[in-house]
């Protein structure tokens, strides 16, 4: 038995010092001194094996099978691992191959595209034609050259060559009222559009532009809400531009779009085309997100939202680069892109299934109106479109603020109501509201609206719309006492649109 021990002592000497030698040689022949060994290896157990005894040989052979064993699995684990070292490798290389196939496509169909554009531009351009339906200014617009196809923005350089030496400006209409504007646009919309609305819809509207660069037209689907939008496009003599909301769009790409930065171009959105042409134009224009509530406002929209919060009109500025290069469009400074007050966005928003609920961050923001059902057919008076610049819009609606200041008394009544409302129900207008309030009123009452309509509207809308965050089946008599409280501050029959909204509260409980 001892004799086994000793060997075994001799045999692993030897092996890890040849073992030792393998490593420390060079691989052109690392086991260059080790076949020689193999007469030690049978001297070595010829030298000990004759005095085993029986149990000598038991773990003599039990050692030869682990031993073999061990360097078996170390072979088997060395094979596998450079098997999934040659998979991974191939996989990645296959990976980044495809990649660069992708890119080279999409640099290619990108660079066909826009030759396809200039020969149809050349084309139309030598023949002396334009294409059917379209204005001698929209062919211009599809004009391609090298500067386009150069640009890194080719839709927004596209804009400048357009507009570019084109005088824009539009001559102030002489004793335009707001009411007529309202009255004039509704007969607009009957007359040649056959679309036939509300005046209080129409008031409610150029209130909420007055007010909010965000205006929000919400109700069941086939009420007229992009429709309206629409109409008003073609009523100031440039159509609005539609643009439909995808479910996918969780943040501002979607919107604006995105720089690439294989193909050195920023991949242009109809919606960033159509704000951009916005700083040209010297009327009012329309931008409309249909169905914007397909994808949550707060996420695509979000950066919009904030803005426009901003009180210094010349912060209003979208970052699309982080610098600007020669070629780049005339109207980008630095990589922004100032949001044009003379833009105002219209969003549609149907209320079912498919859709998101507008949070309360959007709704403080905007101004919303409600569609319930389509407008009744009445007789119009034939009206063209007119020619209003932006400018004086503005000055309409400042003249309004100034003219038809709220009065005291609503204010006042307003407070108590305000002071209602936080006692029963724990919300408060909100200093937001209060400020909207001081420019809606009075535009609404320029429109020819009712001083007590434009404020059950605001309360209607700003106000009770929060209810429904709330459990109002245990304020069922908080919501009567708030119906009473109504009439009693403004008279009986006033503040329709709110005794509405809290009797279709009531009627779920």
């Amino acid at each position: 038995m001892n004799a086994y021990f000793e060997y075994l002592k001799e045999f692993i000497i030897r092996f890890f010092t040849d073992f030792g030698r393998f490593f420390s040689k060079t691989f052109a022949s690392p086991w260059a001194d080790v076949p020689g060994n193999v007469e030690t290896y049978n001297s070595l157990l010829g030298s000990f094996s004759p005095q085993f005894g029986f149990w000598g040989w038991f773990f003599w052979v039990l050692f030869l099978i682990l031993f073999l064993a061990a360097i078996g699995g170390v072979i088997f684990l060395l094979v596998v691992l450079i098997k999934k070292y040659v998979k991974f490798y191939k996989r990645e290389v296959a990976k980044d191959e495809l990649q660069e196939e992708v890119e080279r496509l999409t640099y290619e169909l990108h660079t066909a595209i826009q030759e396809k554009d200039k020969i149809l531009g050349l084309k139309v351009g030598y023949m002396g034609l334009k294409p059917e339906g379209k204005s001698a200014e929209a062919t211009t617009e599809e004009a391609v050259d090298v500067d386009e196809l150069n640009s890194r923005f080719p839709k927004l350089t596209h804009v400048d060559k357009a507009y570019k030496g084109i005088d824009m400006t539009i001559p102030f209409k002489d004793g335009l009222s707001l009411e007529e504007l309202c009255n004039s646009f509704r007969n607009f919309a009957a007359s040649q559009e056959h679309l036939y609305y509300k005046i209080e819809t129409i008031r409610q509207m150029f209130a909420g532009i007055a007010t909010s660069k965000l205006i929000i037209l919400e109700g069941i689907s086939g009420t007229g809400k992009t429709s309206l939008a629409y109409a008003l496009g073609k009523f100031f003599n440039f159509d609005s531009a539609i643009i439909p909301v995808q479910p996918s769009w969780k943040d501002r790409s979607e919107l604006l779009g995105y720089y690439n930065e294989f193909t050195k171009k920023f991949n242009e959105s109809e919606f960033l085309k159509a704000l951009y042409t916005t700083t040209y134009r010297k009327d009012l224009d329309v931008i409309v997100l249909d169905e914007m509530n397909l994808a949550r406002i707060e996420y695509y929209f979000a950066e919009f939202l904030s803005i426009m919060e901003m009180r210094d009109t010349s912060d209003w500025l979208i970052d699309l680069i982080p610098s600007t290069l020669p070629g780049d469009p005339v109207n980008l400074k630095e990589g922004k892109l100032l949001i044009p007050q003379n833009a105002v966005f219209f969003g549609t928003a149907n209320n079912d299934d498919s859709t998101f609920t507008i949070s309360d961050k959007v709704y403080d923001r905007a101004i919303s109106i409600f569609f319930d059902d389509k407008g009744r057919e009445f007789d119009a008076e034939y009206q063209e479109p007119v020619n209003v610049p932006y400018n004086q819009l503005k000055a309409l609606f400042d003249d309004a603020v100034n003219q038809y200041p709220i009065s005291d008394s609503m204010l006042d009544k307003f407070s108590t109501l305000d002071n209602f409302v936080i006692k029963k129900f724990k919300l408060a207008f909100g200093n937001r509201i209060l400020k909207q309030l001081n420019t809606f009123i009075p535009v609404f009452v320029a429109c020819g609206g009712k001083e007590s309509d434009g404020f059950d509207f605001i309360f209607a809308n700003k106000i009770l719309k929060k209810f429904e965050s709330l459990n109002v089946a245990f304020l069922k008599d908080e919501l009567k006492e708030l119906s009473a409280t109504l009439d009693k501050l403004y008279g009986k029959n006033t503040f329709p649109m709110s005794h509405a909204s809290i009797d279709a509260m009531l009627k779920n409980f």
